[in-house]
């Protein structure tokens, strides 16, 4: 049973990243606009890269439960800066969706992707 919740986590968390958040800077990024925040001072192109990465690509090999904690790290760190340096000051409601992001994807580098993933098939 605890496999089958790990799965349902994996996906819902990380599909709702991918199509909420990932896509939005995908097509941004395609369409050349390089514009964006730069909270943790790298640049804007780097960091919308970073979140191209961490958004939409992190979450494909998180869903299918490919090196789950590796790519649940960079879902965290993305989710860590959203909460505590994009939004920190704002209304709890404003940052409480990068909370539960960040809690679910640290769960998930502690936990593993369980047995229904391609992890535990290699």
């Amino acid at each position: 049973m605890n496999n089958i919740a790990l799965l349902i986590l994996r996906v819902v968390f990380s599909a709702s990243m991918l199509y909420g958040h990932g896509l939005s800077k995908l097509n941004k990024l395609i369409e050349g606009d390089l514009s964006f925040a730069n909270p943790i001072y790298i640049g804007e192109a780097p960091t919308l890269i970073l979140a191209v990465f961490s958004e939409f690509l992190a979450p494909i090999f998180i869903i299918v439960g490919y090196k789950t904690k590796f790519f649940s790290f960079f879902v965290a760190a993305t989710m860590f800066v959203a909460a505590f340096i994009v939004h920190w000051g704002d209304s709890f409601a404003r940052i409480e969706k990068a909370l539960l992001f960040l809690t679910v994807f640290v769960l998930l580098m502690i936990t593993g992707p369980g047995k229904y993933s391609i992890d535990k098939k290699l």
